[in-house]
């Protein structure tokens, strides 16, 4: 089914935002700016990142549980909870989702 399109070009402008904000933590630390400083734009950077996965991630489990609850096959059914499921308990944990 995809991304819905507005969601798309929600989640492409912030992550566009993200991706500037990277290059001014990278500016930062070539300037030699407070440590401080920069640790609080990582911080702002990871806020963000996490409330564009909460988007995204919410359109899937309502994508996924519709095709979960109409497909006939019990396996398929399954199937695609368990996934769901998977990825809930990972999201939030990065280095748990490679």
């Amino acid at each position: 089914m995809g991304i819905d399109p507005t969601l798309k070009r929600n989640a492409q402008t912030r992550l566009k935002r993200i991706a500037g904000q990277v290059g001014g933590i990278e500016r930062m630390l070539e300037d030699g700016r407070d440590g401080l400083d920069v640790v609080r734009q990582v911080t702002a950077v990871q806020a963000a990142l996490m409330e564009t996965g909460r988007l995204l991630l919410a359109a899937h489990v309502e994508e996924s549980l519709a095709s979960a609850l109409e497909s006939q096959d019990p396996a398929r059914r399954r199937e695609r909870i368990d996934a769901l499921s998977g990825l809930l308990l990972r999201f939030g944990r990065p280095e748990d989702l490679t």
